[in-house]
């Protein structure tokens, strides 16, 4: 199995969001399995073609969202990302229903408002 990314300089995407992207996509369809060892963010920087720094950036997105992670000199791995992804979604809901609620949102509105944010972010 290799990594396979692909870089659009011309899309209005950031490079560090479709690597992000890319890399996630991978993760959670099993095309990377849970403890691949990522290339360096050096060496990935080189191979693509981008500045250290961007790679850099992805990786952390990526590792807070739990889908990668660092083990030190050891290298970044693919992380057990579906448990991850879930509980941190799952808390991210919950907080944001307390808090519709402590705003006096009835229950419609803050479903309505949530149906527009995730509509929003998935680009539907």
């Amino acid at each position: 199995m290799t990594l396979t990314i692909a870089i659009d300089p011309d899309s209005a995407t950031a490079p560090y969001e479709q690597l992000r992207t890319q890399l996630s996509e991978q993760a959670r369809s099993g095309a990377l399995p849970v403890g691949y060892r990522l290339p360096t963010v050096r060496g990935l920087a080189e191979e693509l073609g981008l500045a250290a720094n961007t790679v850099a950036k992805a990786y952390r997105a990526l590792e807070t969202d739990g889908v990668i992670e660092t083990r030190g000199r050891n290298g970044t791995f693919i992380a057990a990302a579906g448990d991850a992804a879930a509980q941190k979604a799952a808390t991210a809901a919950q907080e944001y229903a307390d808090r519709a609620r402590r705003l006096g949102l009835s229950r419609a509105e803050a479903l309505s408002l949530a149906e527009d944010a995730v509509r929003a972010a998935y680009g539907q």
